[in-house]
């Protein structure tokens, strides 16, 4: 269900010492790393980031959000609107999030809570 988890920083060095560190005893390696954040993955399907923020909008970041697994791109469109008609507030609508990979396709929302929330299919189109 959770294809992974996002997770805001003011510092990504330390960041990176720290869950490079604490995630090697439990098989994880750090897999994907650029100038704003870093991924850590166990067998090579990275389920955990890091995104460097500015200090201040450390404690209610947009950055700090959960994916979950959609097993088509009609499934994240379903999430999308299923989300805005109750109670949801568009973050992102479905598309094509290429920088990330070609077939990426995701739609973010933020909850009711203020959380953001992402559908993400990872498969080609059929």
């Amino acid at each position: 269900m959770i294809d992974h988890i996002s997770l805001a920083t003011a510092d990504l060095g330390k960041a990176r010492r720290f869950y490079t560190a604490a995630f090697a005893p439990l098989g994880a390696v750090e897999v994907a790393v650029t100038d704003v954040s870093a991924g850590w993955a166990i067998d090579g399907s990275d389920d955990f980031y890091v995104n460097l923020v500015a200090p201040e909008t450390i404690s209610n970041n947009p950055k700090t959000h959960y994916a979950f697994s959609a097993p088509s791109r009609a499934a994240v469109d379903a999430f999308h609107a299923a989300a805005l008609e109750n109670g949801g507030t568009d973050d992102g609508p479905p598309g094509l999030r290429p920088q990330y990979h070609q077939n990426y396709y995701a739609a973010f929302v933020i909850d009711p809570d203020g959380r953001r929330i992402e559908a993400v299919c990872h498969r080609a189109p059929d």
